[in-house]
Parts: C-alpha cells; sequence; structure tokens
C-alpha cells in the first residue's frame, strides 16, 4: 500500500521550509519596510482554519517583538452584517492557503475601502485574495494534496516570523530561522515512532490538547487535526483558562496533549503536568524537557534547544505525526476526511 499523502506532505516540511526562507525573504524585507514608512497602529488579521491558529501565533509574535496588537478579524461583520469596524491605522493581514474565501477578501476589500495596508500571506499568488491586497507574500509550499493542511500551516508561521523578524530588523531572528529545517529534519527522522505511539489511543473518544503562550496556536492546531482526521472531540485550551472550570474534566484515564516548549513558561507547565497526573490523566507530552516527558504515559520528544517563539513549528509537526497515526489506527483514510473539501468557501 502506498503511502498516504499526507504522510508525505508531512514528510517534505523541512525542504519546503528551507525554500521559504532562501526565496522569499527579499520580498518580506521589501514588505516590512513598506510597513514600516506606514507606521500602523494595530494589525487585524483574517483567516478561517488552520490560517486562524496561525493569526494566533501571530498575536503573540507581533506583540512580543513588534509591540504590535494584534485583533483577529470576524467576517461575518464584514459579509452578512455590513457593519465592518474601522481600520483606517491597522496593517490588514489575510492568511489563506488557496486565497478563495469570500469572506476572507471581504475583509481585504475593505482594508483597502478604508485606507489601510493591507496584506495577503498565500500559497497562490494568482488567487482573487492576492488581486485583492496590495502586497503579497508566497508561502512557497507546492501543491497540497491532502485536505488536512499541514505544509501550508507550517509556511505560513515561517512567514510571520519571517515578517516579524523583518520588521524590528532583527538578524540573530533569521539566524534563529535558518536552523529551523534541520530541527524539523530531526522531528520527521522518527515519524513512524511517533505513527506507532498513537496506536495506544486508538479507542480514544474525546481528548484536550493545552499548551500556553506561542503554543496556544499549536494546541489549536493539534486538536483540529485530531477533529478532522479521526472525529474525536478534540478541545484545545490554555492551561490557564483549562483551570477555570474545564479542569474538572480530568479523571482517571482521562487524555491530555500538552505541548510544553522550552523558555519562560516551561516550569509553570511542568508543575501543571504534575497536577493533572496526580488527577490521573493519561498525558500525552510533546517537549524537548526531560522533566514534562517523564511524567508522561506517551513522551513526544522535540530537539533541545529551539527559541520558544519558534517552538510552534516544529511541535506542530510532532502532533501531525500523530494525528495520522491516529488516523491510520482507527482505519480511516487520512487523505479523504468525511464530508470536507480541501477548498471551503465561505461568505
Amino acid at each position: 500500500m502506498p503511502d498516504p499523502i499526507l504522510r508525505t506532505e508531512i514528510l517534505e516540511q523541512p525542504d519546503v521550509l528551507r525554500r521559504l526562507i532562501q526565496q522569499e525573504r527579499p520580498a518580506v524585507e521589501r514588505v516590512a519596510q513598506i510597513i514600516r514608512e506606514r507606521n500602523p497602529s494595530f494589525v487585524v488579521l483574517a483567516a478561517r482554519g488552520s490560517s486562524d491558529n496561525a493569526g494566533r501565533y501571530a498575536q503573540y509574535l507581533f506583540g512580543a517583538f513588534n509591540g504590535l496588537p494584534v485583533a483577529l478579524a470576524t467576517p461575518s461583520l464584514f459579509t452578512l452584517y455590513e457593519k465592518p469596524p474601522r481600520m483606517q491605522d491597522a496593517l490588514v493581514i489575510a492568511i489563506s492557503q488557496s486565497g478563495q474565501s469570500p469572506d476572507i477578501i471581504s475583509v481585504i476589500d475593505e482594508g483597502r475601502r478604508q485606507g489601510a495596508l493591507t496584506l495577503a500571506l498565500t500559497n497562490d499568488t494568482a488567487s482573487p485574495l492576492a488581486l485583492a491586497a496590495e502586497h503579497t507574500l508566497n508561502l512557497h509550499a507546492g501543491q497540497e494534496r491532502a485536505v488536512a493542511a499541514t505544509k501550508t500551516y507550517t509556511t505560513s508561521l515561517t512567514l510571520i516570523a519571517m515578517l516579524s523578524a523583518a520588521l524590528a530588523q532583527d538578524e540573530a531572528r533569521f539566524e534563529a530561522l535558518a536552523g529551523i529545517p534541520a530541527i524539523l529534519d530531526n522531528v520527521v527522522s522518527d515519524a513512524d515512532e511517533t505513527i506507532k505511539a498513537s496506536e495506544r489511543y486508538r479507542y480514544m473518544e474525546a481528548c484536550v490538547v493545552v499548551s500556553r503562550g506561542f503554543n496556544y496556536a499549536t494546541a489549536y492546531e493539534v486538536a483540529l487535526k485530531i477533529k478532522e482526521l479521526t472525529y474525536i472531540l478534540a478541545e484545545p485550551y490554555s492551561t490557564a483558562d483549562f483551570q477555570h472550570g474545564p479542569l474538572a474534566l480530568v479523571a482517571d484515564g482521562f487524555p491530555v496533549l500538552a505541548i510544553v516548549p522550552q523558555g519562560e513558561l516551561a516550569d509553570e507547565l511542568v508543575e501543571f503536568l504534575r497536577e493533572l497526573d496526580r488527577r490521573g490523566a493519561e498525558l500525552l507530552v510533546i517537549s524537548s524537557r526531560q522533566d514534562a516527558l517523564e511524567i508522561a504515559q506517551t513522551p513526544l520528544s522535540l530537539p533541545t534547544g529551539i527559541p520558544e517563539w519558534l517552538s510552534p513549528i516544529a511541535a506542530v509537526v510532532r502532533g501531525q505525526l500523530f494525528a495520522l497515526g491516529l488516523t491510520l489506527a482507527k482505519g480511516y483514510n487520512p487523505d479523504a476526511p468525511r464530508g470536507i473539501r480541501k477548498v471551503t468557501l465561505t461568505e
């Protein structure tokens, strides 16, 4: 039986990111210069699905490194309600792998009408979205045939990180970004081990996926992959929010998948894992921290030394592999999840 397309595309990601970093930096630098000249007060970011999760990453990145507050757009205000908010002083960014969805395009159209600076991040630079925006950056992911987004997600994260570094004119962060493809080489080198580890959960019917900070986006994206591929109810949470009520879910054997990066939040997250362990949770942990992995029933390791702001790019690949393995363990086709299409058009 041939490998699933989804597996092939997951394994392509190190080379895809190499291409993106090498080929798109000049365009990123040009756009960053324009943004600095316009000096927007805030960012409005429009996206759906996996691209919306990339937007959550942008909220942390642009806030932490560029001093820019980021609001996730509510496209129905622009389309169904026809009551768009004021965006004159904004940088309006749309992220869409296909560049086809009418409601995302409507946010860009309205941004231009109000005189805002508009930017599209897309894998199709001839798409309606790319044509609507003043400026476009290319994901360089190549054709993504599997329904579940993988390489278009990691390229979105990487392109956002490149733009943030260019805005700050921070060469050290570009040097860190250049090391990400090699880190992903390491992550995918033991893909089969992660796929096999997921077999333990073939009868799982519900779980939560938790993290915090930059990897809040990762919790959302890994939960989405589990839901769309395995039809399990997988709910994402910030660990801070999870303690405000949902913690009551956790009892003997309840599955919790946690992403624990190195960085400022690590000690807090490890202590939270200990609390979950005391409550009898079944812990799956994606981390480079040995103390976090030792608590887990299923440790899913990452290379050490990844800066926290870049860790979502590596952590999500481990989560993609887990979701793929669980899909196969349940006997489903990872290339054709039921009832969904590659391009979803929302008004």
